[in-house]
C-alpha cells in the first residue's frame, strides 16, 4: 500500500530495551477533501530512510499494516494496529509534468470581427 501527502513532522530515532530496537516516527498529512494526519513508523534499518526528509516535503510512502493481539493480566484481549513504512520517495509537483498542456492567455482568443466575405473557407459543408 502507499500513502501520499505532505510531511508534517519527522521525529528523532528512539532506541528501546537492551536489544537495541530502533523506531522513528513521521506524520504525513494527506491532501484530500478531509485531510488526515497519518502517523507512520519506521523500524530498525528503515529509520535511516527518513534522514533526507523534513517537514513540508511532498512524499509517497510504501507501508504495511500491522496488527497484534495482547491479553492483559485481567484476561482481557486487546488489539493494536500500526502502520510501518518501508520505502519513501519525494513527489514532484504536477506543474510541468506530463499532464495537460498549459492554456494560452485569454487575449490569444480574440474575436474575428474583420471578416472579408471573399475570404471564405473551402470546407464542403
Amino acid at each position: 500500500m502507499e500513502i501520499q501527502g505532505k510531511i508534517k513532522m519527522v521525529d528523532e530515532t528512539k532506541t528501546f530495551g537492551n536489544n537495541g530496537f530502533r523506531k522513528r516516527e513521521m506524520v504525513i498529512t494527506t491532501e484530500e477533501q478531509y485531510p488526515q494526519h497519518i502517523m507512520i513508523e519506521f523500524v530498525q534499518d528503515k529509520c535511516d530512510l527518513l534522514n533526507n526528509y523534513s517537514a513540508g516535503q511532498e512524499v509517497k510512502v510504501s507501508i504495511n499494516l500491522r496488527g497484534r493481539e495482547w491479553v492483559n493480566p485481567q484476561g482481557e484481549t486487546k488489539y493494536f494496529n500500526s502502520i510501518q513504512g518501508w520505502r519513501i520517495e519525494g513527489v514532484q509537483s504536477e506543474q510541468g509534468g506530463a499532464g495537460m498542456p498549459p492554456v494560452p492567455p485569454m487575449d490569444a482568443f480574440e474575436p474575428a470581427d474583420k471578416l472579408n466575405e471573399e475570404d471564405h473557407d473551402d470546407l464542403p459543408f
